[in-house]
């Protein structure tokens, strides 16, 4: 665990746009409260690559959480360990609820980013809390009210295309509406064909001519 002190005092590069980016990130992934947001940043301080997972809830140790921010960023960008110095920068956004300010849980989330970047290659970039007072870069200063840890329900929601209802389908009591009956012939009378008084023949099959089937690799 990192307290604010040492994380403020380790030469964490500042944002260069800090409202746009966490607008960004929310955009992108709509963190509900437990949710964790791990980018990574190119030297123009671009978003290359970002994941969002929901910890378990009994994952207290930052061993654990360093674990699982090394296994997601593992799957969105490859490592940079055989470049002489970092170039890229990892950064992450924790959803929480709570005081805005800095907590254990927080700290020991600074010192799984920090070892995870290392160990990938990256540097260790902002940390930034999402509460519902709105969102703030710890050990910087700077913050903003929104988005907020609220904010995901205000997003836009994909919705499959609805069905015709029921009651265009079926009658009034949820059946479905009786089939006219055929008139039957009055005594004396011959049936009538569709198709006039011509009787029905079937039709004469033609022969299927054997195809060829070609395929490629």
């Amino acid at each position: 665990m990192l307290d604010l002190e040492s994380w403020a005092e380790s030469g964490i590069p500042l944002l260069r746009d800090p409202r746009d980016f966490v607008l960004e990130l929310h955009q992108r992934h709509l963190p509900q409260p437990g949710t964790v947001v791990v980018a990574v940043l190119d030297p123009e301080h671009r978003v290359t690559a970002s994941a969002s997972f929901a910890p378990w809830p009994h994952d207290a140790d930052g061993w654990q959480h360093r674990n699982a921010i090394l296994s997601h960023l593992r799957q969105v960008i490859p490592h940079d360990l055989r470049l002489p110095s970092p170039v890229r920068t990892a950064v992450m956004l924790r959803c929480r609820e709570g005081v805005a300010g800095w907590t254990e849980q927080d700290g020991a989330w600074m010192w799984a980013l920090r070892d995870a970047a290392t160990l990938h290659g990256l540097r260790c970039g902002a940390y930034v809390a999402l509460t519902p007072a709105g969102w703030q870069i710890l050990g910087d200063g700077r913050s903003g009210r929104n988005p907020h840890a609220g904010s995901w329900a205000e997003g836009p929601v994909h919705t499959v295309t609805e069905l015709p209802p029921r009651t265009s389908l079926e009658g009034s009591h949820g059946q479905r509406p009786p089939r006219p009956a055929p008139e039957r012939p009055q005594r004396g009378e011959r049936p009538q064909s569709r198709q006039g008084d011509r009787p029905w023949t079937p039709a004469r099959a033609t022969a299927i001519e054997p195809t060829r089937r070609t395929g490629t690799r």
